[in-house]
């Protein structure tokens, strides 16, 4: 018995089926080898990320089995690696942490119930096929908002590098309160944190070329430059329990669960999920755009693809995953999906031997952790989190585009000066004000024939003909409210500087939608230019906007015509356009338009 269409369409695909049915051992290997270098990678960022989240060590290792095991189900993405990422954990602590202090019992209780939420909005998202609510947040606004909370955890964790308390609702509070606690540093705690971070900065860019110097494949020299955060926390690990360090105030991590993953259950609160509901959704979409951006880059290198819609499920699978097994919000992290890229896996059941490795981790490695300096793990996550932050793109969009230079400077600052889920919603407002700025003043081009072609160019750009009698104009836009009055005060303007003019033709190729504001505006024109003693003309109007006003009463009442060409109109209103030179009437407003 066949399912139903619609039924099935509700349901979500499962991709393993695809890529299972061709699964072998040389792919096994490839998958293999690739799950024990992002294993290496995964277990100390999972710890790092989730005291950045203000939760304890190990539920950074709970968040990294389930979710892993669940994206390999659903996920249409090969090598894309889910789990704890900055970013997100940052996000968390700021939610999490308008309900319960850093370390309690309750901060971890409501972190999953955040991670449920997350995990529903995704899900549902997903399942009503809305993966484009991605557009939504350009790039410019996500580069900004990456490096200003890059910025801010690098901040929040030099407290923990000096061994002292410091703490700020913003970038500028963060960094006066970390001044006034420098005569309190403890000397021990910023040399040992000093070091690691000065370690691990030089491992990232310096121990692999070293390595294939002395003769070491680069595969071997790759795993062993991804296990650097490893030997930092082994060595500072071991010299801690060996000098005694944590009598002389160095802070540890402490006492680690052994064990699996727990059961849990979110809060069955509905005030709660109220108060969640912005930051869930926050955190879902940058997420989603987070993972969307780094899986479609990671996929066109091999010539492969991702479905969006099938990512929001699958994303939303893996925080649902996350809520029931004691974790917090996860989402597909850059870092950790480019090292298993690069790593050659070929299939999510690399992720599938990750979430098996960190498991090892949970039951066999955890109580070897209990001297490990904090101070370690907040170096690992500086490093980590500043090769996120990118300044250059300040630069490089005052050279393009000064909205979208304005866009990325007012998305970081507000992060830095506002906090993080302020930020993001200043970007995305600054965005679609600038979006609907920009349409509103669409560029509206005076066009003339070029000689012996039938082409129409901007008459302040091209050597063409035009005509006094014949007003030619080319919107490059779509009509819409906020536009369609533009329009109108540009023929008005045109109507007032040529006495002689008897014909406008509105070139319509680069319209691809008019609404009904827009609409009424084309019938105003068209009534005052039939009371001055002009027709109104279209040409070249695409088929879906043709198919829209052929059900409208304006395009019935037109006393003009709707040509199929732009040339055909010229032919038969302006003939002697085609034979005789006639330039642009130098009066005519169009200086504005050389564009």
């Amino acid at each position: 018995m066949s399912m139903p269409p619609s039924l099935k369409h509700w349901l979500p695909k499962l991709p393993i089926l695809d890529w299972g049915r061709r699964y072998d051992r040389e792919t096994l290997v490839s998958d293999g080898v690739a799950a024990l270098i992002v294993t290496i990678m995964l277990i100390p960022q999972s710890l790092a990320y989730a005291l950045l989240a203000g939760l304890p060590a190990e539920v950074g290792l709970y968040a990294s089995v389930a979710p892993l095991l669940l994206y390999a189900l659903f996920g249409s993405s090969r090598v894309l690696a889910v789990g704890p990422v900055a970013v997100v954990s940052l996000m968390t602590a700021a939610a999490v942490g308008e309900h319960a202090g850093p370390g309690m019992a309750a901060h971890a209780q409501v972190a999953l119930t955040l991670a449920f939420l997350s995990g529903v909005m995704l899900l549902g998202l997903g399942l009503l096929r809305m993966g484009f609510v991605a557009n939504f947040l350009s790039h410019p606004v996500i580069s900004g908002f990456i490096s200003a909370s890059g910025l801010l955890i690098a901040a929040s964790q030099l407290k923990t590098l000096m061994g002292v308390k410091a703490s700020g609702h913003n970038f500028i509070e963060l960094v006066g309160a970390l001044v006034r606690q420098l005569p309190q540093t403890h000397l021990l705690t910023l040399v040992m944190g000093v070091t690691a971070t000065a370690f691990l900065f030089w491992v990232r860019k310096g121990l692999k070329p070293v390595l294939i110097g002395f003769g070491l494949k680069p595969r071997l020299a790759d795993v062993i430059t991804k296990a650097g955060p490893v030997a930092a926390i082994a060595v500072t690990t071991m010299l801690t329990w060996a000098m005694g360090w944590q009598a002389q105030g160095v802070k540890i991590v402490g006492a680690i669960p052994q064990g699996l993953p727990p059961l849990t259950m979110p809060t069955w609160d509905l005030s709660l999920w109220r108060e969640l509901a912005i930051p869930a959704l926050l955190i879902s979409v940058v997420g989603f755009v987070e993972s969307v951006s780094v899986g479609q880059t990671l996929a066109a290198k091999r010539r492969q693809r991702i479905e969006p819609d099938q990512e929001l499920v699958a994303l939303g699978a893996s925080n649902l995953g996350a809520s029931f097994t004691g974790g917090y919000p996860v989402t597909g992290g850059f870092a950790r999906s480019v090292v298993n890229f690069d790593a050659g896996a070929q299939t999510p059941a690399a992720g599938v031997f990750t979430a098996g490795g960190i498991l090892l981790a949970t039951l066999l490695l955890t109580p070897a952790l209990y001297h490990l300096p904090q101070a370690t793990l907040a170096a690992t996550i500086i490093v980590a989190v500043l090769s996120l932050v990118d300044f250059g793109i300040l630069q490089r969009t005052w050279a393009y585009s000064k909205p979208d230079f304005l866009a990325v400077a007012s998305t970081l600052l507000a992060t830095l000066a506002l906090g993080v889920e302020t930020g993001l919603v200043v970007g995305v407002a600054v965005s679609l004000a600038l979006y609907l700025w920009r349409t509103s003043r669409p560029h509206i081009a005076s066009v003339g024939l070029v000689p012996g072609t039938e082409h129409f160019r901007n008459v302040q750009r091209h050597q063409v003909r035009t005509s006094p009698a014949l007003l030619s104009l080319r919107v490059d836009g779509s009509l819409y409210f906020a536009n369609a009055r533009s329009l109108e005060d540009r023929i008005n303007s045109a109507v007032a500087a040529q006495p002689g003019l008897r014909h406008v033709v509105l070139q319509c190729s680069a319209i691809n939608d008019i609404d009904a504001s827009a609409l009424e505006s084309l019938e105003a024109i068209e009534h005052r230019l039939l009371d001055a003693g002009i027709t109104l003309h279209l040409s070249e109007i695409k088929g879906p906007v043709m198919d829209r006003l052929q059900a409208t009463a304006f395009l019935r009442q037109l006393k003009g015509q709707v040509f199929l060409t732009h040339y055909q109109a010229i032919a038969e209103l302006a003939p002697d356009m085609l034979t005789h030179d006639s330039p642009a009437p130098a009066s005519a407003p169009v200086a504005e338009d050389a564009a």
